[in-house]
């Protein structure tokens, strides 16, 4: 597999302190299975869909101050982590964790954008990232959530050269990221009356399934919550969910459309 180009979303994993409960979770709902926790990179986990890696979960870093919220995190490629690190510095992001070697598997830094948003920065060495994606059980799409998307769309774009472009409604402001051909990442407002102040800025990660119906109530039924859905679009019918230990994420199923493209300039 080819590198992929710098801003590409490449990987996604998430940290529980219930290891076990997270594993028995998403092999419900999205039918994965887990690999063997990897001891020497603190008992990171990678998931599977039909035998390809889609994701994976960690336990909480030991010594880590507090009980940590469990969230999913989105990953971006990078051919240079240093030289993407200091971009994110230099349009107002912070680094959250400093780039680190994982072995021979790649490099990789955390960040937080200027409004809030964390994601990671994955430049591959063995391991390339997702080998299953726009699958049924694997990644599908990221759209990251804002309370201020002007300081967003220019912080992504001055830092991965992304180009975007704005959806023609007149009831959101949503804008898609590209590098001049498909689309990469999405971007949303949080309205006042649609978020609460307390929750904050992030990015949602989704998943696709067979059916986003029986996905609900998959999720329900191991704990988890419905917050938002299913809705039909002309993308798939989809639902954002909670796990049982707080970690957002959305589902989709892409065959099951309804309605047209909205035009995108």
């Amino acid at each position: 597999m080819a590198s992929r180009p710098l801003g590409t979303p490449v990987w996604t994993d998430a940290m529980f302190t219930d290891i076990e409960g997270a594993k028995s979770f998403y092999g419900d709902v999205l039918g994965w299975t887990f690999g063997e926790s990897a001891s020497e990179f603190g008992n990171y986990t990678q998931a599977y869909k039909n035998g390809k890696a889609v994701a994976a979960v960690v336990p909480p870093m030991p010594g880590q101050d507090g009980e940590p919220q469990s969230a999913w995190c989105l990953y971006l490629a990078s051919p240079d982590v240093a030289a993407t690190a200091e971009k994110i510095k230099a349009a107002g992001g912070t680094l959250v964790m400093e780039p680190m070697q994982v072995g021979d598997f790649g490099s990789m830094c955390l960040a937080q954008d200027p409004t809030g948003c964390v994601f990671g920065v994955w430049q591959a060495g063995a391991h390339e990232g997702f080998e299953l994606e726009g699958a049924t059980g694997g990644y599908v799409w990221a759209e990251v959530f804002t309370r201020d998307p002007a300081k967003a769309d220019a912080f992504y774009s001055a830092v991965f050269g992304y180009r975007s472009k704005k959806m023609q409604d007149d009831k959101i402001d949503y804008r898609v990221f590209d590098l001049g051909a498909d689309p990469l990442l999405g971007r949303m407002v949080m309205t006042a009356e649609d978020f609460p102040a307390e929750i904050p800025a992030y990015i949602q990660i989704y998943f696709g399934v067979d059916n986003c119906d029986k996905a609900i109530e998959a999720a329900e039924a191991a704990g988890g919550r419905k917050v938002f859905g299913p809705m039909d679009s002309p993308y798939g019918r989809f639902a954002a969910l909670l796990d049982p230990q707080g970690a957002a994420f959305a589902v989709i199923d892409m065959r099951t459309t309804v309605g047209e493209m909205p035009e995108m300039v």
